[in-house]
């Protein structure tokens, strides 16, 4: 199966969840995986730290223990705030997910990730930053070009394929002329830590539909906002805003978040600037397949890079995950296949997997995303809504991507219509 001249039968660019998590799968098939991270473990990278059921699914596919004693707080569903309303939504019972969700930072859970896939087989390499794709005289990838250490010296590794998981920076398939699509949903979200004892064990996640300043509480800031407990004495707290928002791109995302959480109860300790725990960081939310196409040239695309961010929810590191599982499940068939038709054959099975699984749900989600950009809509939909708890349970089941695709009930028959209905995007 592998070239002599070859490094690995499958080189990954990034040991995030979606790079990490292939990596694991493709050594699980005994392919030989070189899985290159520019930075070192552990390290920091901006998120809401919070995991849905579809992630935890995730994790348990790959052995990981997620019991409290291993280190993980579980949650119970999500806890809506708005329009007046404190509204608590048990995950659902479900054949396909399980019905907790974790949270954990993610300082150690990529590292906990890359560590699962090099106990697997595969050859994590840190320090290793990719700068773009070898290509041979067909313009295919063969490999990538890096630059490893502080002294950047450079390298070149070879492989057959190559998983590009470089996050939403996407640097590998920029450099293959795969540009972002304007016409799809893009977040911004920024976070903090606070020391928090009042909130950091709180067994559900907390989502803040309308955002209020103490100055002016009257007015809505625009965007959404979460408290998730961390269960170490803090909290992430943080908010998303889309760009349907008219203020997107206008707005001081960080003198936003102060603004709210000053209009927090003060026993909660995010009012006061020596319980917050770091700075205030943000980050690119690329959603509904805002990349494509997610298989080109030699080169898989998986989790941010290629734009699998839910445009519902936000989430990324479920569809990061599940994205990396099934490139390692068409690499493994395409390797198997000579060299040449055959195996683009198999490979172009991953798109059109991707579409078949996500492509209705993302198009609904594009246009959730634009009605929702509208603050009217927005407080309608909060006044209307948040009253009913059977309507908001639909919504949670919706939001999060949570059905039995066989089986299940009247709202999971409704969601999965829905989706297969929608043309994919």
């Amino acid at each position: 199966m592998t070239a002599i001249e070859n490094d690995a039968d499958v080189i990954v660019v990034g040991a995030g969840p979606g790079g990490s998590t292939t990596a694991y799968h493709l050594a699980r098939h005994g392919v030989r995986v070189l899985l290159l991270e520019k930075t070192e473990f552990p390290r920091e990278k901006v998120c809401g730290d919070g995991l849905t059921p579809r992630a935890v699914k995730q994790l348990v596919k790959m052995g990981i223990d997620t019991s409290p004693e291993a280190g993980w707080l579980r949650n119970r569903g999500l806890r809506v705030i708005g329009g007046g309303i404190r509204l608590e939504l048990d995950w659902p019972e479900l054949a396909s997910f399980p019905n907790y969700g974790l949270v954990r930072t993610r300082l150690d859970f990529d590292d906990l990730l890359a560590k699962r896939a090099a106990g697997a087989g595969a050859e994590l390499r840190t320090g290793v930053n990719v700068t773009g794709p070898v290509l041979d005289g067909s313009g295919r990838s063969i490999g990538v070009n890096a630059e490893i250490g502080p002294d950047k010296a450079p390298a070149s590794f070879h492989a057959p394929l190559v998983v590009a998981a470089d996050g939403v920076s996407g640097r590998l398939p920029l450099a293959l002329g795969l540009n972002k699509r304007e016409d799809r949903p893009i977040g911004v979200a920024v976070r903090r830590y606070y020391r928090s004892p009042a909130k950091h064990d709180d067994n559900y996640l907390e989502s803040w539909l309308e955002l209020r300043s103490k100055e002016n509480p009257d007015k809505l800031l625009p965007g959404y906002g979460w408290i998730f407990g961390m269960g170490d004495g803090r909290v992430n707290v943080g908010l998303g805003a889309l760009n349907s928002s008219a203020a997107f791109g206008k707005t001081n995302y960080r003198r936003l978040l102060t603004d709210w959480l000053a209009n927090t109860p003060a026993e909660w300790g995010m009012t006061d600037e020596s319980n917050a725990d770091g700075p205030i960081l943000g980050a690119a939310l690329p959603m509904g397949f805002n990349r494509v196409p997610h298989y080109t040239r030699g080169v898989l695309l998986v989790g941010d890079s290629g734009g699998m961010v839910n445009p519902f929810n936000g989430e990324g590191i479920a569809y990061a995950m599940e994205s990396g599982e099934l490139a390692a499940e068409v690499a493994v068939q395409a390797l198997a296949r000579p060299a040449g038709a055959e195996r683009e054959r198999a490979l172009a099975g991953y798109p059109a997997e991707l579409k078949a699984r996500y492509g209705g749900y993302y198009r609904l989600g594009n246009i959730f995303v634009k009605m929702i950009g509208n603050p009217q809509v927005m407080r309608i939909a909060t006044k209307h809504g948040m009253p009913h708890p059977t309507l908001m349970r639909f919504v949670l089941k919706l939001l999060a991507n949570l059905t039995d695709p066989r089986g299940g009930d009247a709202m999971d028959r409704v969601i999965n219509a829905m989706t297969k209905v929608a043309p994919a995007v």
